[in-house]
């Protein structure tokens, strides 16, 4: 037997703090030669942070981490233990993205990336350049400064693999594991029998499977032994990495870390038997065939064993069951993380969060509250970081910490419940039972007196005085007044989260909280700078579908049982009057519901659809409960109101990524945001498939009846800019 014994590890880092970088780093080289490991790898670009974005182009933020990397070699820290560190290298005029392995004090070799990530939320081809040269390892001259302090002049640059004198291992970073040839494929036949994947891998609702797929599909038909290390938390932007490092062995998972947690270090370990990899390939013939006639990778040569032989007191690690949580479970979890992140590293005291009763922001609510019951059991399990964090951001004293939600959340949670003519008493007493249960410091207020204020400002220049539909007044109007509303709503949220500290001698400041879901901000059914734009949001990347599961979820597994009433009341902004025969309702006020909406969104982003092509996909959807000239227009609605609101997305609040549909317009979904709204080239083919399918033929170059339309909304012309805040608005209080 060959007795192999690997760490892994999640690990919070931070992009650009090298101070606490270093100190996970050094924690998890610890843990793992404390139980006995002789391999610990490191997510990718641990040392400077992955989520450093431009920072990697400054020359500084290179030097730093050859300087990192010089601390953790003249120390004791890889005295007997292969190590795998990420960080960014340059090699002649070339950036490079990349995982130097060390042993002994010594860098063994330079593996730089592959094949880099450049799709979704990534942008790596804008920092980094690809590895290309895969036949040869090159020479590589180290800085001047870590060369005289670690004796050594050059060390082997590229793609390779450690043989070692009782195994072979290979680095595979992230991307290159879900290329179409990833590289362990060729690695595996040259006799790599340990695989080492340094990831900076975000969360995305329901992805985990599709990653632990591929790690399992990594050694089901070759063997070996599949390492995989990720960040975890909040590295300073939209994203949570959501860790789940993990050890595969020919097929099976034998370890798995979390993938939501407080903790900044979590350290997997397994013990293997390299042997059973040996015996896994010598049994496929396929894979013996294959290997005869390989393509030869190169490879350094270190005289050194890693595995010790057979030993009873030595147990090995079996397979265990997956643990995947459920979606509303991540929903609960991943953004209840990535706020503490947040809030702990801003210097922020707390969170303000205008709650209006509504599911959304009754879906922040109870993530915070989620949030707090996380730091309590951390606190309880013994983890004095999360203490530490705790006890200053909740200004404990005389030895006192966090010991129950409730009382957690007092201190560093405000919820306001903004009332005005039109808001109802049951949302307003749903708003307060559930700060009751969630233990925040609730207030109520009303803002008709300011609405007032303005009205009479305008009456003053103007001489009208605008009226709501229902009272006879026109669209503009009513659109007016929904608007006032809901932008009162944001300063009285931003002066009362700057000032309420000041009220109760607390320092610092608030966090103000927005509520907008995805689906709204795909159809651009909020008001441009209302209560969704605030600090953070922690649900702009869930759908409505998810939330509403989630408060069911929710109302039961977190105990705030309010939420199960909040969840069956009708969505509604609550900024028209009621009136016996009128109330507003969101999906009334779109023109479409909110699972339709979901369906728009995954055709747009995941499936790349335009408008025509989205109608024929809907065609066969829907096709047996609707014609092809009510799809028709039902994705005209859709596509002319999303890019009459696109421009809304420019000014979007920095949301938790979580769905793959997403809008957001700073990093994931980039397109313009002023357009011909009357899309008369593709609506014009949808009126001709149309028109074929009920057996007549449209003249090409005829108007359609929706180009002859028109729009009304954005006052001539149809382009997509129109006046901040107009179509339906949503109050998001």
């Amino acid at each position: 037997m060959r007795l192999l014994k690997v760490a892994t590890c999640n690990l919070n880092q931070w992009a650009m703090d090298f101070d606490c970088n270093m100190k996970n780093i050094k924690e998890s080289i610890a843990r793992a030669k404390e139980a006995g490991a002789v391999i610990r790898l490191g997510p990718e670009l641990e040392i400077t942070g992955y989520g450093c974005e431009d920072h990697f182009l400054e020359l500084d933020t290179i030097t730093h981490a050859w300087e990192c990397l010089k601390d953790l070699l003249l120390g004791d820290w890889t005295d007997g233990i292969l190590c795998s560190f990420g960080m960014p290298v340059i090699n002649g005029s070339e950036r490079y993205n990349c995982q130097v392995l060390c042993l002994n004090r010594k860098i063994i070799m330079i593996r730089p990336k592959l094949w880099l990530a450049n799709d979704g939320n990534y942008r790596e081809l804008r920092w980094f350049t690809a590895w290309k040269q895969k036949d040869q390892l090159e020479d590589f001259l180290l800085p001047h400064e870590i060369s005289e302090a670690l004796c050594q002049k050059s060390i082997p640059f590229g793609y390779g693999f450690i043989q070692f004198l009782d195994t072979a291992v290979a680095v595979e970073v992230c991307e290159e594991l879900f290329t179409p040839i990833p590289p362990h494929a060729d690695l595996a036949l040259n006799g790599v029998e340990v695989f080492m994947n340094a990831s900076g891998s975000h969360h995305q609702l329901r992805k985990l499977d599709y990653r632990i797929r591929a790690f399992i599909s990594a050694t089901h038909s070759r063997g070996g032994v599949y390492m995989y290390s990720n960040q975890q938390g909040c590295d300073g932007g939209r994203l949570y990495f959501d860790g789940c490092s993990c050890v595969v062995v020919n097929g099976d998972m034998i370890a798995q870390g979390s993938q939501f947690s407080l903790r900044d270090v979590e350290v997997v370990v397994a013990q293997v038997d390299l042997d059973a990899v040996a015996g896994f390939r010598g049994s496929i013939s396929s894979f013996q065939e294959q290997a005869s006639c390989k393509t030869k990778i190169s490879s350094v040569a270190v005289q050194y064993s890693l595995c010790q032989p057979f030993n009873l007191k030595m147990s090995l690690s079996g397979p265990l069951k997956i643990t995947y949580h459920s979606p509303e479970e991540e929903i609960a979890f991943g953004p209840g993380c990535w706020l503490w992140d947040y809030l702990r590293r801003s210097g922020a005291s707390g969170f303000l969060l205008p709650l209006s009763g509504g599911a959304d922001s009754s879906s922040v609510a109870a993530i915070v509250g989620c949030m707090c019951q996380l730091v309590v059991k951390e606190i309880a399990n013994g983890d004095e970081q999360v203490k530490a964090d705790a006890i200053r951001i909740g200004r404990y004293a005389n030895g006192e910490f966090p010991t129950e939600s409730r009382e957690f959340a007092k201190r560093i949670f405000y919820t306001v419940f903004m009332g005005s003519e039109n808001s109802s008493q049951e949302t307003r007493m749903r708003a307060k039972k559930l700060a009751d249960e969630i233990g925040s410091w609730h207030l109520d207020v009303s803002i008709d007196t300011v609405v007032s204020a303005f009205l009479s400002l305008f009456q003053t220049l103007t001489g009208k005085r605008p009226r709501y539909k229902v009272d006879g007044g026109s669209n503009v109007e009513n659109l007016g007044l929904q608007n006032i509303q809901a932008r009162i709503r944001m300063v009285l949220a931003f002066m009362l989260a700057s000032l309420l500290p000041w009220v109760h001698n607390k320092q610092g400041f608030y966090l103000v909280l927005g509520s907008s879901n995805v689906d709204e901000g795909l159809r651009g059914y909020l008001t441009k700078y209302d209560c969704s734009s605030a600090d953070i949001n922690p649900i702009g990347s869930i759908s409505k579908q998810d939330l509403r599961t989630f408060l069911r979820w929710a109302a039961t597994h977190l105990g705030y049982s309010s939420l199960a009433e909040i969840e069956a009341a009708p969505p509604t902004a609550e900024l028209e009057p009621r009136r016996s025969n009128y109330s507003q309702l969101d999906e009334v006020d779109m023109g479409m519901t909110y699972e339709e909406l979901s369906v728009y969104g995954r055709l747009r982003k995941i499936f790349h659809c335009g408008p025509v092509s989205m109608f024929k996909n809907l065609c066969y959807r829907w096709g047996a409960r609707l014609t092809p000239s009510e799809v028709a227009e039902k994705v005209k609605h859709f596509f002319k109101y999303y890019s009459i609101n696109r421009h809304k997305m420019t000014v979007l609040t920095p949301s938790y990524h979580a769905e793959s549909y997403s809008p957001e317009d700073n990093r994931f979904d980039l397109r313009q945001f002023l357009y011909n709204a009357r899309w008369p080239y593709q609506f014009r083919k949808i009126d001709e498939l149309v028109k074929e399918l009920d057996g007549e033929k449209v003249p090409f170059g005829e108007s359609s009846d929706h180009e002859k339309m028109g729009t009304t909304l954005d006052g001539g012309g149809g382009m997509g800019v129109i006046a901040a805040g107009s179509g339906n608005p949503k109050a998001g209080h």
